[in-house]
């Protein structure tokens, strides 16, 4: 505790580093406030409720359902009808489409290679699809929260305005993309002037916003219970705890592959020990290369069933494809991550460049011919490792589903133990960690997970 209260001033007395922290900070507390705002022509209040509370016709209550889950990426501000509501995550779904498009058109291809110009014309084009995203998903938005409430006449009092009128739609979708843009530029602006991963953070305080409210009102339910309310509880906790850390252990795990590299010199002696006494280095290849991407991919396209219970509303298997707690939506959720763990490692993980570029710089992999075969061994290892990493992505994914109900009572609370929220809010804390280990350790103070081990055998 001590060395930690020491590394706290360490961060502090750095300057640079103190005033990007603060400025982060200060950035996520405008953020914060922003998600508080509500549209000019929407009561808040009514809208939130009845947006916690509302059940469809098949007695899903939709927080616990898609809207729900789209809620816990904006901190509560898409269903407090704020002009946040939209969040960060339009800019997101504009980065993957660029990201896949990049594999089939050969122009955004040569960006990808242009260096600094070439990224600053990816992330203007990508800007710009920000916006056409938007454009899409707020009109959806805005039909979600009147047409689901406007059959019933009680809940007229949440609008100041007939959410029918041009006069409500034109303005609300203007400040709905405003609010995005908005957030956008918050979080580049964190990459920029902060600790970086501006984009990455605002989805953290977003999830991370929920965190004590849902603890609260699972404290309360157990306790409604009594009997082994505080006891279950502290299960709970200790957990949760335990998932983090597996979630830590899958972010970080890797399998390394061993490689050599060689000298001119040393090559044209020929001499076999030579071969050997050259510079030892390892090729990481993560066991969960694609992050959480594969459950970004699959959650959009769990949209689609549930689309289907438009066909037959009293069909109660489809109508199971509306509640993220079903069992018909984990199985298919699951079974899509696997694919797209596999598909997502394949498109990004460029095995034959990688053996092209250790061939290139006299590199090569002990008993494997550089090359084709070389390339053919990491296409190989990459496979196997991938099999492992997205079964455990895919259980992370669906175990809120598999803890509500058995010892989680709530579905909020529920949420946080595993799916993309666990693991964003992981990855980031992890890569947030790095960025300031970065400044302490070239200003040669220790980091904040440097050991007392660690620091004793570096001063050896």
């Amino acid at each position: 505790m001590k060395e930690f209260i020491q590394t706290l001033k360490n961060i502090w007395s750095l300057k640079e580093l103190r005033d990007k922290i603060l400025f982060t900070l200060g950035i996520v507390l405008v953020y914060r406030f922003a998600s508080y705002i509500s549209l000019p022509a929407i009561n808040m209040a009514e809208v939130g409720n009845l947006l916690e509370n509302y059940k469809d016709q098949g007695g899903n209550k939709q927080g616990a359902g898609l809207l729900g889950l789209l809620s816990s990426f904006t901190g509560g501000a898409f269903s407090r009808a704020s002009i946040m509501a939209l969040g960060i995550m339009p800019y997101i779904s504009a980065s993957i489409i660029v990201q896949l498009m990049g594999m089939a058109i050969p122009y955004l291809q040569k960006l990808q290679k242009d260096g600094e110009s070439g990224r600053n014309t990816l992330n203007q084009i990508t800007r710009w699809l920000t916006i056409a995203v938007c454009l899409v998903q707020a009109p959806s938005y805005l039909t979600s929260i009147t047409q689901m409430f406007l059959p019933h006449a009680q809940f007229a009092s949440a609008y100041y305005i007939h959410p029918q009128s041009v006069m409500f739609w034109l303005p609300s979708i203007i400040i709905l993309v405003a609010g995005s843009v908005f957030a956008m530029w918050l979080g580049e602006k964190i990459t920029d002037k902060g600790i970086g991963n501006g984009i990455s953070i605002l989805i953290m305080v977003g999830i991370l916003a929920d965190f004590p409210g849902a603890f609260i009102q699972e404290i309360a339910t157990q306790n409604g219970k009594g009997g082994f309310g505080t006891i279950m509880i502290l299960i709970e906790v200790l957990f949760w705890m335990l998932v983090v850390l597996l979630a830590i252990i899958l972010s970080v795990a890797v399998r390394k592959i061993p490689i050599q590299y060689v000298s001119r010199a040393q090559a044209r002696g020929g001499a076999n020990r030579n071969l050997m006494e050259g510079a030892r280095q390892w090729i990481p290849l993560k066991v969960n290369a694609s992050g959480v991407m594969p459950i970004i991919f699959a959650q959009a396209l769990m949209f689609v069933p549930g689309l289907l219970t438009k066909v037959d509303e009293s069909n109660t298997f489809l109508a199971g494809f509306k509640n993220v707690f079903s069992w018909q939506y984990n199985v298919l959720f699951a079974l899509l991550i696997i694919i797209f763990s596999f598909f997502y490692t394949a498109i990004t993980i460029p095995v034959n460049q990688m053996a092209d570029d250790l061939k290139r710089n006299g590199g090569l992999i002990p008993k494997v011919r550089p090359g084709k075969e070389t390339s053919d061994y990491l296409d190989d290892i990459l496979s196997k490792i991938t099999l492992p990493g997205s079964l455990f992505l895919a259980i992370f994914a669906i175990l809120p589903a598999l803890v509500y109900g058995t010892f989680v009572q709530t579905d909020r609370f529920a949420l946080f133990f595993g799916g993309t929220s666990l693991l964003i809010m992981v990855g980031v804390i992890l890569d947030t960690v790095q960025q300031i280990n970065t400044y302490l350790l070239n200003h040669h103070y220790d980091g904040l997970m440097q050991s007392k081990l660690s620091r004793t055998t570096n001063n050896q």
